[in-house]
């Protein structure tokens, strides 16, 4: 008995020191960007000139609890991007638009809140010329609960009428995709409903409206065909649910959450319960909710993915979902999480990642005349009315040069579009 004591208390001591260990290193990095070593010297590499940007497109994710203009620094950034890119340019909402769980129906005591956070967003579009896409995640659908069809039809109905574009909203009526909307000859935007994977209910098994499927793994064919056939330029495929992330939903909890993990529930529930937090965690990371990349559906959906990504170079896809900002270079790809435009969540340095930031923000490509893309990472000035901050730029693409440096203006709502 006394050795089983002292075993158990050289564990607990153990244990006790290992926490402490993590704690102290995470408090160091926690909130900091985080480079690879091949991305520390990235403030050196400058792009071209601003009057050699063909086009640019913002990728914007998760601004569901988002405030006003004059209150929301996320909200300002993107209007001075707004008006730095102009007509030339494209911007997409990643879904998880509406929080904390889409646009409930019109005698809901949540509908007047819920729509005041949509004319935020779309009144920011009141003079802007170039092209608006909404996609949706899983609090669009109401939090992937049986219902969430009637939700996501909804918010699609209401952001359609609002911006006067039939394809302000992909893909259509709550299908699968993949859809398409061309750029220009070089760069070509596809996207997708990942929330169809592990949504509950009915959920309509079409591509886009009309457009059947026989069984929902046809999916990954069409999208690898839309590959195949562009796979001369490069290909932007947005989506809610990452396929790779240091977040929460791959997996990464904080020494706090592990401690105390009914924090989860409730921030001030500071309940030590390190083994039914250790428990979770390996629940979290290995079978997963419904909205971890580790929940079997979208595993294999992830798994899928990638058999086809791989296969192909110059695609990024792109998503939101974990609330942070993150950049992934893997097997002549790109990867990037930009899902923290009203909210931050902890996000782990180190793995595959090239840049993590847990800090609200969104992400930018810019292309150029030379034939180039950057990637942009925009974060909020810490004071209302400063321009934001760049935290992270890279080239990703070295394409050929565009055949004419004066780019012409975005196609009219609608023209670009493809089933």
């Amino acid at each position: 008995m006394n050795m089983l004591y002292k075993i158990a208390l050289f564990l607990f001591v153990a244990f006790c020191a290992w926490l402490l260990r993590a704690y102290l290193r995470e408090r160091k990095y926690r909130k900091k960007p985080f480079y690879n070593l091949a991305e520390i010297g990235w403030r050196t590499q400058q792009p071209p000139a601003p009057e050699q940007r063909v086009h640019s497109m913002a990728l914007v994710g998760d601004f569901g609890n988002n405030g006003s203009l004059e209150e929301d620094l996320v909200a300002q950034a993107i209007q001075h991007w707004l008006q730095e890119a102009g007509p030339k340019s494209s911007i997409v909402f990643l879904g998880d638009n509406i929080y904390p769980t889409g646009l409930p129906p019109v005698n809901s005591y949540r509908y007047e809140q819920a729509v005041q956070k949509l004319e935020n967003q779309l009144g920011l579009f009141k003079n802007y010329g170039g092209k608006v896409i909404y996609l949706s995640g899983n609090h669009d659908w109401n939090k992937g609960r049986s219902d969430g069809y009637q939700y996501v039809l909804r918010q699609e109905q209401y952001v359609v009428e609002k911006l006067k574009d039939e394809q302000a909203y992909l893909p259509r009526g709550g299908c699968l995709g993949p859809v398409t909307w061309e750029i220009n000859e070089q760069l070509l935007l596809i996207v997708i409903n990942s929330q169809w994977w592990v949504q509950l209910g009915y959920k309509p098994l079409e591509s886009s409206p009309g457009e059947a499927y026989r069984i929902p793994r046809d999916f990954f064919p069409a999208l690898e065909n839309l590959i195949r056939q562009n796979q001369h330029r490069f290909i932007v495929i947005a989506g809610h649910h990452p396929l790779y992330s240091n977040a929460l939903h791959g997996g990464n909890f904080t020494v706090k959450q592990h401690l105390f993990p009914l924090t989860f529930i409730n921030k001030r529930a500071l309940i030590p319960l390190p083994l039914a937090g250790t428990m979770y965690r390996v629940y979290r990371k290995y079978i997963g909710a419904h909205e971890d990349m580790s929940y079997p559906p979208f595993r294999k959906f992830r798994k899928r993915m990638l058999r086809i990504l791989h296969q192909y170079q110059s695609i990024f896809y792109v998503a939101g979902h974990d609330h942070n900002l993150q950049y992934f270079e893997v097997k002549g790809n790109h990867y990037a999480v930009s899902g923290s435009a009203s909210k931050t969540n902890f996000v782990a340095k180190g793995g595959r990642a090239s840049f993590t930031h847990e800090s609200k923000g969104f992400m930018v490509l810019d292309q150029y005349a030379d034939g180039t893309i950057w990637l942009r990472v925009i974060e909020p000035a810490t004071t209302s009315g400063e321009a934001p901050l760049v935290a992270f730029q890279k080239c990703i693409y070295q394409g050929q040069p565009l055949a004419s440096p004066t780019p012409s203006a975005a196609p009219p709502a609608g023209s670009g579009a493809a089933r």
